[in-house]
């Protein structure tokens, strides 16, 4: 299976084509200019993951506090930042990325998930 074209070799292609025409050489060298622009522009966070980092902040705190494995229910009782939250909120986007940064551990007990602090390797 072939792999598809983007659009910069499509623009390159179509530049080696057109050649004498002044204005479509600019027009696409223009396009080529707006795909490297996009390419290297900063991206901001969305108000959702500011809040999300706040309340990233608020679950750690909780759990160095309760300092033992604690269910999502019990974390979510536990911290005021969470109260009106869902779990899967707060699992996706709060509990989640912090095991994937391996500031806290997940852990099953009696096919519950708890969640603790990582200690210190």
């Amino acid at each position: 299976m072939a792999k598809e074209k983007t659009k910069r070799e499509m623009f390159n292609e179509i530049l080696a084509v057109v050649g004498d025409n002044e204005e479509m050489v600019t027009f696409i060298q223009h396009e080529i200019e707006l795909l490297d622009n996009r390419k290297t522009s900063p991206k901001k966070p969305t108000q959702n993951q500011i809040e999300n980092e706040k309340l990233k902040e608020a679950v750690l705190a909780t759990l160095t506090e309760l300092d033992k494995p604690t269910c999502i229910k019990d974390l979510c009782e536990a911290c005021p930042s969470l109260k009106g939250l869902s779990n899967q909120k707060v699992t996706r986007a709060i509990l989640t990325p912090l095991v994937n940064e391996r500031k806290i551990t997940r852990e099953v007990i009696k096919k519950v998930p708890h969640f603790c602090i990582a200690k210190a390797e």
